[in-house]
C-alpha cells in the first residue's frame, strides 16, 4: 500500500483513515477524492503533509475518476449518499451516487491496474427495507461480481460491512448532544427496544487496513462489534433523562442486521470477524473459510444470523460512557 485513493475522503471515515495512513511510512501518496471544495479546504488547514493530494470530483463522473485513479494501487470507496430519509425522497440521486458511482469505481480501478479495492458497506444493506440499504446492497453485489470480469488483471475487490459509527457526522450521538447542549429535558427515541451495532471510527479504519491483507476478492468482511440499546445510550449521555418515544420512521428497523440468515451457507466465523462469500464465485473457486493471509475460519451454524438484538456482546451504560469519553464525545 503505497498510493492510496479515498473516495468520500472529506467525510468522517475519510478523515480518520487519512490520519491512520499518515502514521505509515510506507504510504507515499494519498488522494482525497470528494466533491466538496469547502471541506477539502478545511482539511488542508489541518493536514499539511506533502503526501496528500486533494482531488475535486464526483464518483458519478467516470472521466474524472479515471484521472484520479492514475498510479493508485489501493482504493477505499467510502463515498455515498447515506441519510435514509433523504434517500427515500431523492431515489434517483441516491442511485446515481451509490450504484452508478460504484460501477465507475470498478471500471476505473480495472482500467488503471489498481491492486486492491475495498468498498464500505452498511448493516442496512443486509435484507434492506429502505432505498439507501437497497442501493448499498446493489453496490456490494457489483463489487463482489467485479472479481469475475477482471480478465488477466490481478486486482481484487472486497467489501467491509459494519454498523453505526460512533460520533460520525449526522449520527445519533452528535444529535443527542446538540439537543442536550440546547437545554433539552427529554430525548426522542423511535422505539424503547431499539438496538444498534456500534463501532468507533478508529476501529473501522483498522478493520479496513486488516482487510487489505485478508482479502481474496469477492467476500464481505463483517467485524464482531458490540450492540447498544438506544435507551442506554440516551442515559449514558444524560443519566435519568426523560425519554419520548416518537415511533419508528419509514425505512427504519427495530434491530439492525449484518449477516443474514439467508446467507449463512456462505458465512464463516473467524476469531474477531465473519466473512460472507461471493454468490458468483464460479470463475475463481476461492475457499472463503480462510483468508489470503492464512487465517482459518469455520462455517456458522445452520440457524445463524448476526443481528444487533441477538449479538452476545452488549455495552452497558458505563461501557458507553467510557467509550464516549475515550472518543472525546462526553
Amino acid at each position: 500500500m503505497k498510493n492510496v485513493l479515498i473516495t468520500g475522503g472529506t467525510g468522517s471515515f475519510g478523515k480518520k483513515f487519512l490520519e491512520t495512513l499518515l502514521n505509515k511510512e510506507s504510504v507515499q501518496r494519498i488522494v482525497i477524492y470528494s466533491r466538496d471544495e469547502l471541506k477539502q479546504y478545511e482539511m488542508q488547514q489541518t493536514y499539511a503533509d506533502k503526501r496528500i493530494r486533494y482531488f475535486l470530483g464526483d464518483v458519478r463522473d467516470l472521466k474524472r475518476m479515471n484521472s484520479a485513479m492514475e498510479g493508485i494501487d489501493t482504493a477505499i470507496h467510502a463515498a455515498a449518499l447515506k441519510q435514509v430519509p433523504a434517500a427515500e425522497y431523492n431515489p434517483d440521486e441516491t442511485i446515481k451516487t451509490n450504484i452508478i458511482g460504484a460501477q465507475n469505481i470498478i471500471q476505473s480501478a480495472i482500467k488503471n491496474n489498481v491492486k486492491k479495492v475495498v468498498a464500505l458497506s452498511t448493516d442496512k444493506a443486509a435484507n434492506p427495507i429502505n432505498l439507501y440499504g437497497a442501493t448499498k446492497l446493489a453496490s456490494d453485489k457489483l463489487f463482489s461480481a467485479a472479481n469475475n470480469y477482471i480478465g488477466a488483471s490481478s486486482i481484487k475487490f472486497s467489501i467491509v460491512r459494519y454498523g453505526n459509527v460512533l460520533g460520525s457526522r449526522g449520527s445519533v450521538v452528535p444529535y443527542f448532544i446538540h439537543l442536550l447542549n440546547n437545554g433539552a429535558k427529554e430525548l426522542p427515541i423511535t422505539h424503547k427496544e431499539m438496538t444498534r451495532f456500534w463501532i468507533t471510527l478508529q476501529q473501522a479504519c483498522d478493520f479496513v487496513i486488516d482487510t487489505l491483507d485478508r482479502m481474496q476478492g469477492g467476500e464481505i468482511f463483517v467485524p464482531k462489534i458490540p450492540s447498544v440499546k438506544i435507551v442506554d445510550l440516551a442515559n449514558a449521555l444524560s443519566e435519568g433523562i426523560k425519554i419520548k418515544e416518537v415511533g419508528i420512521r419509514p425505512g427504519e428497523k427495530l434491530h439492525e442486521l449484518l449477516c443474514p440468515f439467508d446467507e449463512n451457507i456462505r458465512t464463516f466465523e473467524f476469531a474477531d470477524f465473519y466473512t460472507i462469500g461471493s454468490t458468483t464465485n464460479e470463475y475463481k473457486n476461492l475457499d472463503y473459510s480462510k483468508t489470503a493471509n492464512n487465517l482459518k475460519g469455520k462455517p456458522v451454524e445452520s440457524n445463524f444470523e448476526y443481528n444487533s438484538e441477538n449479538n452476545p456482546i452488549y455495552l452497558n451504560i458505563d461501557d458507553i460512557k467510557n467509550l464516549l469519553s475515550e472518543n472525546n464525545l462526553l
